[in-house]
């Protein structure tokens, strides 16, 4: 332990007194190390939100759809609706909604539009990971308003002629008996020049709003369990749905998430990772060549110190922990640039898709990634000419 520590203190001193050409040598180790493991933690971030931008798309894992058809006659909507809340209902599903895509007449303050208006229940805000930009999402609670809540898009807003929900404004919905329906919540729109779009909770629009025979109006049903409960949940939705239908409908069900994702983001993570090591292998050749012509410079120190009696491991031990010393540092320094840089960038203008709801932590794995890949350098950049310096003679060192 004394010799290692002599080791450490030896190495830290010759840093010391060659701080300019340590500072030069490890400015691109540092630099390599930063962008490592920046890139690794934009990858995590990445990630995320091509995840998020899927699960608003196609719902959270496991997401399954259920439709129901009839070959021979139009499908009664009450009863398929029946069928669908049962089955809900018996097996204690916390995270299903109900979905009825209807067009409807708005009586905006310029002329009425035929909106496209989807009937959902409360929890289909979070399997879609639908956050409002004004006001809220349906609550359960909605369910008792006299005036139906709706949930529209910016489009829809401006259409109304309002900038935010502080009037709390209401609109006149439906055909043959318009209900005046109040706007409790604003999302984003999904592209620019976005028609206005609205979301209304399914009770009200069963006890409000009359069906329109011109459309079809039978709900689809979206059930969101645990992804281990996959296979079962497929099995029972088809089975007791199938018998509650009766032998005349047709019910498809299928799992609509991404849940193929998993080789994109094994894939990605690899061409990630390739990347930062490519970015480090510069900057490790760079530094194994200044320290080679270090050493070089240094044959004479060596000679004496041999002379005086510095055994080949001692010599060979020093060198190399004086690449290993410097090279943690930088690695300490560029992982922190990478924290720094990483939290302080502009992540969803660049990323392009909108706000991340769950952004990821810095993550430790590249951090941890960052100080080995510093060490590994260190390691590699020192062992070259701690072997050039154990080969050289102590009286042709003191000759040179």
């Amino acid at each position: 332990m004394t010799g290692f520590v002599g080791a450490l203190v030896e190495a830290w001193g010759e840093l010391r007194i060659h701080r300019l050409r340590v500072l030069l040598s490890l400015i691109g180790v540092a630099v390599a190390v930063a962008a490592m493991t920046g890139v690794t933690a934009l990858g995590d971030i990445t990630r995320q939100a091509q995840a998020e931008l899927s699960e608003a798309q196609s719902g959270r894992p496991a997401t399954f759809r259920v439709d129901a058809w009839s070959e021979t006659s139009t499908l009664d909507a009450t009863a398929t609706t029946a069928a669908f809340r049962e089955f809900v209902d018996r097996y204690q599903i916390e995270q299903a909604s109900l979905i009825t895509y209807s067009t409807m007449p708005v009586r905006m303050p310029t002329a009425t539009w035929d909106v496209t208006v989807q009937a959902v229940d409360p929890p289909y805000g979070t399997m879609h990971r639908i956050a409002p930009i004004h006001g809220s999402w349906f609550t359960a609670a909605d369910a008792d308003r006299y005036s139906p809540a709706l949930v529209v898009n910016e489009a829809f807003l401006r259409e109304l002629g309002v900038t935010d929900l502080s009037g709390r404004p209401t609109v006149l919905i439906g055909a043959r008996e318009p209900v005046r329906a109040t706007v409790t919540g604003v999302i984003a729109d999904l592209w620019p020049g976005a028609y206005p779009e609205a979301y209304i909770l399914s009770s009200a629009y069963e006890r409000w709003i009359p069906p329109n025979p011109e459309y079809f109006t039978v709900p689809a049903l979206e059930v969101w369990v645990p992804p281990e409960d996959a296979e079962v949940a497929e099995e029972y939705l088809n089975r007791d749905l199938s018998a509650a239908l009766g032998a005349g409908t047709q019910v498809q069900i299928y799992r609509q998430d991404a849940f193929g994702i998993e080789a994109f983001d094994q894939v990605f993570q690899l061409v990630v990772t390739g990347i930062g090591v490519l970015v480090l292998m510069l900057g490790a050749l760079s530094l194994v060549n200044i320290s080679l012509v270090t050493v070089r410079q240094r044959i004479r120190e060596i000679g004496i110190r041999r002379s005086f009696g510095a055994s080949s491991g001692r010599i060979f031990f020093s060198i190399m922990m004086e690449s290993l010393v410097a090279t943690v540092l930088a690695g300490v320094v560029g992982v922190g640039i990478a924290v720094v840089a990483v939290r302080n960038a502009p992540i969803e203008s660049l990323i392009g898709w909108g706000t991340i709801q769950d952004l990821p932590p810095f993550p430790v794995s590249a951090a941890v990634t960052g100080l080995v890949a510093a060490t590994a350098i260190g390691a590699l950049a020192g062992l070259l000419p701690a072997l050039v310096a154990v080969r050289v003679k102590p009286i042709d060192a003191i000759r040179y």
